[in-house]
């Protein structure tokens, strides 16, 4: 009797700490996916990233899309910096185009990847517009009179205004997004957000990939930063690279594709 008694209560004990085990160790696993970080680029804004956003969220990854202000790197990355330090666990740091710049600029230690995507990846002391050299890179068609000049207000600024950059109506489609239909191109020109001159000549800071490990994915049909350029920073960088043939704006034409580069980053952390 007394050992049937003991039997009853090791297996008491056990189905408790198995029950413990389940309960535990289950959800923290499931913490462990990283959260992704998705910083748009110049000419758009946070809906640039809404297919793929919904394809990781389908995933099962917690997916953050901060606004960038798109005044310069070291603004911008201070900004969307405040988003990353709100997050607890890892994060897999996402930027696109000119984002690429921004995310080069933010050192957290929770953030545990890079991937950019068509994205300037500078060097420390260099502006971005060094990735548009039409000598060593040609094919940019981000050039006048498709690229125009405004003066907008600016808080940032101590002058309250700024010059920005923007892409004239008429060229949107064919230079930014030509992969894209007539109607999503639209939606996008809608969404337009310029950038501020100076973010392109400013000095990039120490760059956050020198410590970080970084993804690339290369547009091979982009007539805004063009292929060379993007395979010559992915190489510098160490990056694990590939290529879709798609334009600048592979986030929107070819969503799937950018979010299998990102759940494979996100998978190494």
């Amino acid at each position: 009797m007394r050992f049937t008694r003991f039997v009853k209560a090791v297996s008491l004990v056990f189905a408790l700490f198995a029950g413990f085990v389940v309960a535990t160790v289950g959800p923290a696993n499931a913490q462990t996916m990283p959260t992704i970080v998705l910083v748009h680029g110049a000419f758009a804004d946070t809906t640039s990233w809404d297919a793929v956003a919904a394809d990781l969220r389908g995933r099962g990854y917690q997916v953050v899309v901060p606004e960038n202000p798109l005044r310069g790197p070291a603004h911008d990355a201070a900004a969307v910096e405040k988003t990353v330090a709100g997050i607890s666990g890892p994060v897999v740091l996402v930027g696109h185009s000119y984002g690429g710049a921004v995310i080069t600029n933010i050192h957290n230690p929770n953030v545990r990847a890079l991937v950019y995507v068509a994205a300037f990846a500078p060097a420390q002391g260099e502006p971005v517009a060094l990735a548009l050299d039409p000598i060593r890179f040609p094919g940019s068609q981000l050039l006048p009179p498709a690229l125009q000049m405004k003066i907008v207000d600016d808080s940032s600024n101590a002058l309250g205004r700024n010059l920005d950059a923007y892409i004239a109506d008429a060229s949107f489609h064919q230079v930014f997004a030509p992969d894209v239909s007539d109607a999503t191109a639209a939606t996008m020109l809608a969404h337009q957000k310029s950038l501020a001159v100076s973010a392109n000549v400013e000095p990039s800071g120490q760059p956050s990939w020198s410590s970080t490990p970084s993804w690339y994915l290369v547009s091979a049909n982009d007539t805004v930063i063009p292929p060379a350029a993007q395979r010559w920073m992915a190489g510098r960088i160490g990056a694990h690279t590939s290529e879709v043939q798609a334009s600048h704006v592979a986030l929107v034409s070819q969503p799937a594709v950018v979010a299998d580069v990102i759940a494979s980053a996100a998978s190494g952390v």
